[in-house]
């Protein structure tokens, strides 16, 4: 991760993620909750897709702000089953709540979608 200090962005509570409007092309920034794991940030979002999801899948080059730091990143939503959003699960879902068993996480995250972010 090409983060100056992970372990200190861990401990803020939330995120802010810049997209690129996909019809204004206006920079668009949400404060969202975050989880670190294995050189990612992840992201959730349960029900159907807001705007900053539905923009950074036409563009998955993001901006972030945690606490003090600035960065950019390459953004993707993880599919079903697939490593990422199980690691992105239980970091969310432990960062907020504390431990859960993998049949909680999946409850949890069953309408969720999980986004992956590769700082760059």
């Amino acid at each position: 991760m090409n983060l100056k200090n992970p372990e200190k962005l861990k401990k803020e509570k939330f995120a802010y993620l810049a997209t690129k409007g996909r019809k204004s092309g206006k920079k668009h920034e949400v404060e969202l909750w975050f989880a670190l794991a294995n050189d990612k940030i992840y992201l959730s979002h349960e029900g159907e897709y807001t705007d900053w999801m539905k923009n950074l899948i036409k563009e998955s080059n993001v901006g972030m702000k945690i606490g003090s730091e600035n960065f950019e990143g390459e953004a993707r939503l993880t599919p079903m089953g697939s490593p990422g959003r199980e690691a992105g699960k239980q970091a969310l879902y432990e960062k907020y709540y504390g431990p859960a068993t993998k049949e909680t996480l999946d409850d949890w995250f069953e309408l969720s979608q999980v986004i992956e972010i590769s700082p760059k």
